[in-house]
């Protein structure tokens, strides 16, 4: 099982899943102002289609958003798609 890690460095930031110590997967973030982040862009290496990565990636978003009580502004497609497709990820909206 391929745990979603989180890195920040000031005021920018990513989710990213290791796969036997090779980053596979990458969704980045910055912060706008103290309660928001703007998801970016999401990367997901070739041959990882279909193992629900980005998803992953999304979930942590949401979880790491509402743990800190921020906002997720997502403009990367793909995240705005998740989201689009997934209600119960409305309220960190």
């Amino acid at each position: 099982m391929s745990e979603v890690q989180l890195r920040i460095n000031d005021n920018k930031g990513a989710f990213y899943i290791e796969v036997k110590g090779k980053q596979e997967a990458m969704m980045t973030f910055v912060y706008a102002g103290e309660d928001k982040i703007i998801i970016d862009h999401t990367e997901v290496n070739p041959g990882n289609e279909g193992k629900g990565f980005g998803k992953k990636m999304v979930t942590k978003a949401v979880e790491f958003a509402r743990e800190k009580g921020i906002k997720i502004l997502p403009l990367c497609p793909f995240a705005k798609s998740v989201f689009d497709k997934t209600p119960e990820f409305r309220d960190v909206l």
